[in-house]
């Protein structure tokens, strides 16, 4: 399998009383229809809590249930764990700090993390390829699971800090050249946070705060476990027995970030409408395909995004999953609409979540 990289500079069971987004006002009543089929959707996935937040035209909707009673702070008003798709907030700060001149997405990551290795290599792995899964490196460093299996159904990921990521990937050997093929990589996006942070000299929370968090205004947006009173609680595959919050070791650029519905509706919005913010030209940029891939290369695949086509445009989203919770981000500007949709209950043979959010985005 090869890739094409483009051009790119430097159960219904027990719902627990669906209700509407009580936050800020908007500028119209939610429409009937679109309370149904949110309310259908929060119905159709067995977990504990679920969340669907959607965007109409910057007119939002949030519905909630569950298989449980209702926690004592409001479903909506929780941060959810992204996993995965706190990868589409770290290629947007990769954007960013491009078009700003800060660096180019064709550095070295070895050069930016040890600088002695600049002079002695014949095809690097860049930053570009880091965050395209095109780095040739594997999903996990060699010896991930070895030390994080003592720990593999409460904390793995914290058992593996960052130096030991850094470290990892320095001392990797390519068996392939990089940009030859994609391979989804979590270690290589962990990769690609350290490598920002060292060209920064800024610690990776800070980096991603200061460029994308709070220019964007995601004051509800974290990178860290909180409690009860902030923090969603996941739940492993039967549906009772509680995680706890995921710490992320040396892998927060991978999949840190945890977020309210309405922070991600903020942030998808962003993407729907860049103009006129501080981050008009990076939110442009990652809808713009870099590659192709599969047979026929129909999966297209823009910096931070997975792009499906639709009729009247594409269709732009990311999974993500943590030992406890799911989540599902998407938005069409074809259509005006972004989707924020989260459950807490771990990933599950024939789970109905990320199905049933593709296609409530897909039929907007």
């Amino acid at each position: 399998m090869t890739t094409r990289p483009a051009p790119w500079p430097g159960d219904p069971l027990g719902v627990t009383g669906p209700f509407p987004f009580d936050g800020p006002p908007t500028d119209a009543a939610p429409d009937g229809e679109t309370v149904r089929r949110l309310d259908a959707a929060v119905g159709a996935v067995d977990a504990p809590d679920v969340v669907f937040a959607l965007s109409l035209h910057g007119h939002r909707t949030v519905r909630c249930g569950g298989t449980t009673p209702a926690p004592p702070v409001p479903r909506h008003r929780l941060r959810y764990e992204l996993g995965s798709a706190s990868k589409t907030f770290t290629g947007l700060l990769l954007a960013h700090l491009t078009r700003t001149g800060l660096l180019s997405a064709g550095e070295s990551a070895a050069a930016l993390l040890d600088p002695a290795r600049r002079a002695r290599q014949d095809e690097p792995i860049t930053l570009a390829h880091l965050i395209t899964h095109t780095s040739g490196l594997p999903a996990l460093p060699a010896d991930f699971f070895v030390r994080a299996l003592p720990a593999w159904r409460t904390d793995p990921y914290a058992r593996y800090p960052a130096e030991r990521v850094v470290d990892a990937f320095l001392r990797h050997r390519q068996r392939r050249r990089p940009g030859t093929r994609w391979h989804y990589s979590n270690f290589g996006v962990a990769v690609l946070g350290h490598a920002l942070a060292a060209a920064t000299a800024t610690p990776w929370d800070d980096l991603l705060t200061a460029h994308v968090l709070r220019p964007l205004g995601l004051g509800d947006t974290a990178l860290s476990p909180g409690g009860p009173d902030t923090d969603a609680t996941g739940h492993r595959r039967d549906g009772t027995t509680p995680t706890p919050g995921l710490t992320i070791g040396g892998f927060q650029a991978a999949g840190a970030v945890r977020a309210t519905p309405h922070d991600l509706l903020t942030f998808l919005e962003a993407h729907l409408d860049p103009a006129g913010r501080s981050l008009t030209a990076a939110l442009r940029a990652v809808r713009r395909p870099v590659l192709r891939r599969g047979l026929g290369h129909r999966h297209v695949h823009t910096v931070a995004w997975f792009q499906h086509p639709m009729e009247h445009g594409p269709m732009y989203f990311h999974c993500g999953a943590t030992l406890g919770q799911q989540a599902f981000l998407g938005f069409r500007p074809d259509t005006g609409t972004a989707l924020a949709a989260l459950c807490t209950r771990r990933f599950r043979a024939r789970d109905t979540f990320v199905s049933t959010a593709y296609a409530v985005l897909a039929e907007a």
